[in-house]
């Protein structure tokens, strides 16, 4: 019986991976260029630390995790998302002895059990930054417009920058109580996830899909925590905003924004695109360092799922990345060839040519077809004639010319592109 691939996940094949490979380029250009540094998390971590990191009552820990037993009976959960881990490793590796600010980014693949969609997998794949140890509004701003800078250089059209802030430990236990109060009387009108959110952390309401849901808070009347804040959140999100303008990072307030995820404080923001939704998306967490056992250090950060920036880009017609053809072609003429061609074809690598060479036995007639499909723009035939007068013959497939070349100057003739 024919294995395939688990629901949820893809096979990116040559081809297709070209296009990963040149956003994964354009990632590591755009932020180590504001002096972000790499970092490399384990794919699974213990349970708790998402149960605590993350929040209990979000979609994530309360439905999407791939949580198992190990063999030593430990839980442990294949990382749902990049922050809660960045954290753990700043905490454990005591980064925040060092005295500076840490600015670090991450690639790699999460997992998350949804319903599969058009950019959205179980096995999905994020990109993201995290800055720890300022809670200064210039570094919302950087942040936010890091993300915004990356997605525009690759391509991306129709972006918008949605911007909200959800308060801090003095305003929201007082927009808590007022949304308690006004939606108590309409619990039962609730849908079954938002019941709990009502007790556990009632904000989330506001990010139910359910538009029964939504209608329910209007006809409440409940508060914005936009609307709520106190005269210190009030003061950060208006410097937020103007930082922004004077980047030229285009951006509204948007009232209902407050992000999936507990751990969020002040700033929180998104980016999307029509048909879409979101495509970025990220917040400040002055909260979740001290949380996990550390300091109590702020930080902020944003992810990417670089399966839906491809979607987007797909859709939108934009091209990332393609494979780059050959150089040159080895064509083995015969057997009495066959260990100069090998060492020909070693010595070309090394040079820095692309170059590949035919492993099937076919005949010199079919290595030249070979050469054509894969794009060479030489084909470099070595058999017996040339072996004895110590020259390739080089053939330039476009245009049909054919030289002899000498092998030692052969990386030299292939990298000019031909022959003086």
């Amino acid at each position: 019986m024919e294995i395939r691939r688990p629901r949820g996940t893809q096979d990116i094949l040559p081809g297709a991976v070209e296009a990963w490979q040149a956003l994964e380029a354009v990632v590591r250009d755009v932020f180590e260029r504001a002096n972000y540094e790499e970092i490399r998390t384990p794919i699974f971590e213990h349970t708790e630390l998402f149960e605590r990191g993350v929040g209990e009552t979000t979609d994530i820990v309360s439905k999407e995790m791939y949580t198992f037993l190990d063999r030593g009976g430990r839980s442990v959960t294949l990382r749902p998302e990049g922050t809660a881990g960045v954290v753990r490793a700043y905490v454990e590796n005591k980064l925040y002895g060092q005295g500076s600010l840490t600015k670090v980014y991450y690639l790699g693949p999460m997992f998350r059990y949804e319903k599969p969609q058009r950019g959205r997998l179980r096995q999905l794949h994020q990109v993201g930054v995290e800055v720890l140890g300022s809670e200064l509004p210039a570094i919302d701003a950087e942040v936010i417009e890091l993300g915004y800078s990356l997605l525009k250089k690759v391509g991306m059209r129709d972006m918008t920058v949605e911007l909200n802030s959800v308060g801090c430990s003095v305003c929201r236990p007082r927009h808590r109580e007022k949304m308690i109060q006004r939606l108590l009387p309409h619990k039962e009108e609730l849908c079954a996830d938002c019941q709990v959110r009502l007790e556990k952390n009632p904000l989330r309401l506001f990010d139910c899909k359910n538009e029964s849901c939504q209608q329910v808070l209007r006809e409440a009347n409940v508060p914005y925590i936009v609307d709520e804040l106190c005269d210190d959140c009030r003061k950060h999100l208006d410097a937020v905003e103007g930082y922004l303008r004077a980047m030229d990072v285009p951006y509204r307030l948007e009232k209902s924004l407050v992000r999936g995820l507990d751990y969020y404080t002040r700033t929180a923001w998104e980016i999307t695109v029509p048909n879409f939704s979101t495509v970025l998306g990220g917040g400040r967490y002055n909260r979740l360092v001290a949380e996990l056992g550390g300091p109590d250090v702020p930080g902020i950060g944003f992810a990417a799922g670089m399966d839906r920036v491809l979607a987007v880009l797909e859709a939108q017609g934009v091209s990332l990345g393609e494979r780059q053809p050959l150089d040159a072609f080895i064509c083995v003429a015969d057997e009495t060839a066959e260990h100069t061609a090998m060492a020909v074809l070693t010595s070309l690598r090394r040079l820095g040519v692309r170059c590949d060479r035919d492993y099937q036995g076919r005949s010199l007639k079919s290595q030249f077809k070979q050469a054509d499909r894969l794009g060479a723009k030489f084909a470099v035939v070595i058999g017996e004639s040339e072996l004895a007068k110590g020259a390739a013959t080089v053939k330039h497939l476009a245009t049909g010319e054919q030289r002899d070349v000498p092998f030692g100057q052969l990386a030299d003739r292939i990298r000019e592109g031909g022959w003086a």
